[in-house]
């Protein structure tokens, strides 16, 4: 055959396989409101185990490497799975007939709650100074809204959250009301005064980023603001997804988070500048790169492109956070000081304790 008859024949493959993936994901879909209607979760471990391995099996007999097989598979588990996850959200959303208000929902992570809630049937207004997505409602300041919303979220910047959140409560404002900040003691006070002035308040901090989608392995951490039966019913809004919720004190946060996010931010930050600084073309590097620099470049790549002023003020908000990155400067001198001691026992005694330390979190 010619090249262009082999070119036209792949082509010809290529449409036929996109053909199966959209009849595929409509049988997905399919599959997702007989789930629903029998009360049955939506995620299935031992149904996805089971097409996984017979994919596999497949492709070992076609002559075909397993793991491309068992790659396809899992994007295609994942895209039904996100669409089953969309559905039965729409489908047994609470806020039919409410209204709920998105101060900061021009942001990234408040234009992703703003587009949840539309999706649970909530009639959405937008308040923020940037333009607002065409579709929702919008104005530049929330306290040119009525006290009329079933629903506010805060999903502005800390400090400003913190602020946002105590002219709240001096306006007497009702409502499940939440931020979704990702500290919590710059927001202690207003949270609490908010409760005192007999606001239904919690407090959300969303583990995943605005681009997310599926919310199956993803987490949302529920702290309780000194009123149950708001978390009770910030709870119930995830309800229809697979996201995993966490409960936890609002106290213990941000001494957890300055690990989670504190460094592991600053380490990526620290990495990426000390490439920056090196004077090494990251072209040339990449050339010569290995399993482990690879991933770790695009972890860095990731924070590189998140909003610096966000992460400065996870950093610099959290009273917490200096223990970690000191932790961490003393670390890389440890590090250091065993390699320039040329001391092979020290540093292999500092790689299986790592390797213990994780072995425990297995």
């Amino acid at each position: 055959m010619e090249l262009d008859d082999i070119r036209a024949r792949l082509s010809a493959i290529d449409r036929q396989i996109v053909e199966l993936v959209a009849e595929r994901q409509a049988l997905a879909e399919q599959v997702g409101a007989v789930k629903q209607a029998a009360g049955l979760p939506t995620r299935d471990y031992q149904r996805e185990k089971q097409v996984l391995e017979a994919a596999a099996r497949q492709a070992a007999a076609l002559g075909l490497p397993p793991s491309v097989a068992e790659a396809l598979m899992r994007l295609l588990i994942e895209s039904a799975l996100t669409r089953q996850e969309r559905a039965r959200v729409r489908a047994e959303g609470r806020g039919h007939g409410q209204r709920a208000l998105v101060i900061g929902g021009a942001g990234k992570m408040g234009l992703w709650f703003a587009d949840f809630l539309d999706s649970q049937g909530y009639a959405v207004t937008i308040a923020d100074p940037a333009p607002a997505p065409p579709g929702f409602q919008a104005v530049s300041d929330w306290r040119e809204t009525a006290d009329e919303f079933e629903l506010t979220v805060v999903a502005a910047p800390i400090v400003a959250s913190a602020a946002i959140l105590d002219a709240l409560a001096a306006a007497g404002r009702r409502g499940l009301i939440f931020d979704i900040g990702s500290l919590k003691s710059p927001l202690l006070a207003p949270l609490r005064r908010l409760a005192d002035s007999g606001a239904r308040v919690t407090s959300l901090h969303p583990m995943f980023g605005p681009d997310t989608e599926l919310l199956s392995g993803r987490h949302v951490l529920f702290l309780d603001a000194g009123v149950p039966e708001a978390t009770a019913e910030a709870r119930e809004l995830f309800a229809s997804t697979m996201a995993e919720q966490i409960e936890m004190p609002v106290d213990e946060h941000d001494r957890l988070i300055a690990y989670v996010l504190g460094l592991s931010h600053a380490l990526n930050i620290a990495f990426f500048t000390a490439l920056a600084d090196s004077g090494e073309a990251l072209p040339k590097l990449a050339e010569l790169s290995s399993t482990t620099f690879d991933a770790q470049l695009r972890v860095a790549a990731s924070v590189a492109a998140e909003n610096p002023h966000l992460y400065f003020e996870i950093q610099s908000e959290n009273p917490h956070g200096p223990g970690a990155l000191a932790a961490l400067r003393e670390a890389v001198n440890r590090v250091a000081a065993v390699v320039e001691a040329g001391d092979e026992q020290a540093f292999v005694q500092l790689m299986e304790r790592g390797r213990d330390y994780f072995a425990r979190r297995a």
